[in-house]
């Protein structure tokens, strides 16, 4: 493979990115510890960007710019625009159910593409890799943008509406200690709206779960 989200590249292991595109549901070697690996990276990297980049801003402002930058569905975004989902590589189920566009699923593999990556060539490549391929999301962030998170703004919607605050119920915690994976499942009961997301801490799992349930209201 000599391209990627976008960017020619041309892997000293091919074997790397062939794990990185491959979901757990396919193959024992999927691309869990990769996307562990990407998530620090792409945090790195996105730090120094807006260190750089906003020499001025408080520590507030900065940790609000990253967490637009590097929360799921900005990834999900970024892969859905370079057609990531044509390069999945799932099992038979998760096809079927429709994960080859399911958020959790590309961003997870957007990280994992990250992390293969710097396993391959190095941070210096990697960080120029991740800057090219989120250029057009770089250049949007604002600093006079509140960017409250998906729960914040789930409460405050349903409160300015009258309604109850959500529910987050956990709903199985899978593997083991050192690669967990938490589903959680985000219910707002006056609306008979439900979502289900599955990510490697609880409080992102959280997040995305409440991110769903918005789209849905938008949609509504």
């Amino acid at each position: 493979m000599k391209s990627i989200l976008g960017q020619a590249i041309e892997f000293k292991d091919p074997n790397l990115i062939k794990q990185a595109l491959t979901h757990r549901s396919a193959n024992k070697t999927n691309n869990e510890r990769l996307e562990f690996l990407g998530d620090s990276i792409l945090g790195f990297v996105v730090t120094k960007w807006l260190y750089n980049n906003f020499p001025v801003l408080s520590e507030g402002k900065l940790s609000r710019m990253r967490s637009s930058l590097v929360k799921g569905t900005t990834l999900a975004e970024i892969a859905r625009h370079y057609h990531l989902s044509d390069k999945l590589i799932l099992g038979v189920g998760e096809l079927k159910s429709g994960g080859f566009n399911r958020a959790s699923v590309l961003a997870d593999t957007v990280e994992a593409i990250f992390g293969a990556i710097f396993m391959d060539k190095g941070i210096e490549v990697a960080e120029k890799f991740i800057l090219s391929v989120m250029d057009n999301w770089l250049q949007k962030v604002d600093p006079e943008t509140s960017d409250k998170d998906a729960k914040t703004q789930l409460q405050e919607y349903l409160q300015s509406h009258g309604n109850a605050v959500p529910d987050y119920l956990l709903l199985e915690t899978k593997g083991k200690d050192h690669l967990q994976t938490f589903i959680i499942k985000c219910e707002v009961k006056e609306l008979k709206l439900t979502a289900i997301a599955e990510k490697r801490s609880r409080k992102k799992a959280e997040q995305l779960a409440a991110q769903s349930i918005l789209d849905k209201i938008k949609t509504s």
